[in-house]
């Protein structure tokens, strides 16, 4: 029973992956994510029930649209199996079986779907154009006041470790409104501390301390190996100029998800 309950799991969470694919490409073209119909962007021609199968379409089509035959590329493969993948390994860890269906632990699952959601669409798109879009952000402070309504009401969680990141989604809403005023542009670094914020309540303060040890590992050695490319290279850059390309968005998310798992892992075999 377990082995067909995860089966669908992993279907469910390649047809997440397959929405995540869409919204990373579309939001930030501002095109309609929820009526318009796929299309393959090189022909734009529409793509037919064959073409969608999150995973399998594209190993039966070789990686090719079935109209043009121009490449597809690979990152709608890669995410749909991550996205499975991921679904897969949190629903184990989180002892989702067939056997301890309890309402709690669906909902509890139900949100972390729902935050697996931002955090996949939110890296994808920074990955792409390194930009925290406003609109996935506000999904993730929505997200956040909706789960904390859940723990408080329903698991009865005490209201008062939550309203320091309340009153901290506002600060920073107050002043990304303020800077959109002023600049006509949202800011990146606004956008990031939502997101460590919407990361912290979901994950907790443990694995958000480890998600950003581990993003700054990160940062400090492509920051490193740059300016090892650069004196091999005899170029000099301005120190301002350093880190300003590094995709902190979907460095968080990736290290988030990994120390989640590693934490889950933890609880589940060893507490």
């Amino acid at each position: 029973m377990d082995i067909l309950l995860y089966i669908l799991i992993f279907i469910m969470g390649t047809v997440f992956g397959s929405f995540f694919t869409l919204a990373v490409y579309r939001i930030p073209k501002r095109q309609d994510i929820t009526h318009t119909h796929s299309y393959c962007p090189n022909c734009n021609h529409k793509l037919g029930f064959l073409d969608l199968i999150p995973v399998f379409s594209y190993i039966f089509l070789l990686g090719k649209c079935r109209y043009c035959k121009e490449k597809i590329r690979p990152r709608y493969f890669i995410l749909e199996t991550l996205s499975g993948l991921t679904f897969v390994i949190v629903a184990y860890l989180m002892n989702i079986s067939a056997y301890n269906l309890k309402p709690i632990l669906l909902a509890e699952g139900a949100f972390m779907a729902l935050y697996l959601c931002f955090v996949f669409i939110m890296a994808g798109i920074d990955a792409e154009n390194r930009k925290i879009e406003k609109s996935i952000s506000m999904y993730g402070v929505l997200l956040s006041i909706a789960y904390i309504i859940y723990l408080c009401v329903v698991e009865k969680e005490s209201i008062y470790r939550y309203v320091i990141y309340l009153a901290f989604y506002a600060i920073i809403l107050i002043l990304d409104t303020v800077t959109l005023k002023k600049y006509a542009k949202n800011s990146y670094v606004h956008g990031v501390i939502l997101t460590v914020l919407t990361m912290v309540i979901f994950t907790g303060e443990y694995v958000m301390i480890n998600t950003i040890i581990m993003t700054a590992l990160v940062v400090a050695i492509d920051l490193l190996m740059h300016k090892i490319e650069n004196i091999r290279k005899r170029v000099r850059r301005e120190k301002k100029d350093y880190g300003e390309n590094i995709d902190y968005g979907f460095v968080l998310g990736v290290s988030n998800i990994l120390n989640l798992i590693f934490v889950l892992a933890w609880y589940k075999f060893f507490v």
